[in-house]
């Protein structure tokens, strides 16, 4: 009987008090807590990483490469819009997106970063004398370059949407090209 009181005076006064099955467990647990903590914690972690990498990898959508061509002078600039719809097509405070850049004989490459999947038209103008808009004659006929994707023309006015409209999957960087037209 003294082997029994000895080893019940090694356990802790708080496991004594609970049923023999935990005790028996207990002291085995109290030992190990420690370590499975630091590996739950890891474990999270690395979960953690993880899924931020992979989010961001999936989240980045494709680039669009634009090739305008025909530009014929370095004066002014060359101003861009990107619609999404029908509704905003034209429409400059609702595109998707805009550039302006400086005008350079012959072709310009613009390259839109990170555009979603979807469905785009662009129009384009090079404003050669620098007043920020495209001129027009007294009937509304152009009197710079201008130029739509998929080399687009509207009989009597800008083409509509869906003659200038393009797929654009974001999942691979696609490459257009047209010509401004003066």
């Amino acid at each position: 009987m003294a082997n029994a009181s000895t080893a019940r005076s090694t356990v802790h006064p708080a496991i004594e008090a609970q049923p023999r099955r935990i005790r028996a467990v207990r002291p085995t647990c109290v030992a190990v807590r420690e370590v499975v903590r630091y590996g739950q914690c890891m474990n999270r972690l690395y979960t953690s990483i993880l899924t931020i990498g992979l989010t961001s990898v999936l989240a980045h959508a494709a680039d669009l490469t634009i090739m305008v061509k025909g530009v014929r002078s370095a004066d002014g600039a060359l101003f861009l819009a990107v619609y999404d719809s029908d509704k905003s097509f034209m429409k400059v405070p609702q595109a998707k997106t805009t550039r302006r850049m400086n005008a350079s004989k012959g072709d310009l490459k613009i390259v839109i970063p990170d555009l979603p999947t979807g469905k785009y038209a662009i129009a384009s103008y090079h404003d050669e004398n620098g007043n920020g808009k495209l001129d027009t004659n007294a009937l509304g006929i152009p009197q710079e370059g201008y130029g739509f994707s998929n080399d687009a023309r509207g009989m009597f006015g800008p083409p509509n949407f869906s003659e200038a409209v393009f797929e654009f999957d974001g999942k691979a960087d696609k490459a257009i090209a047209f010509s401004i037209q003066y």
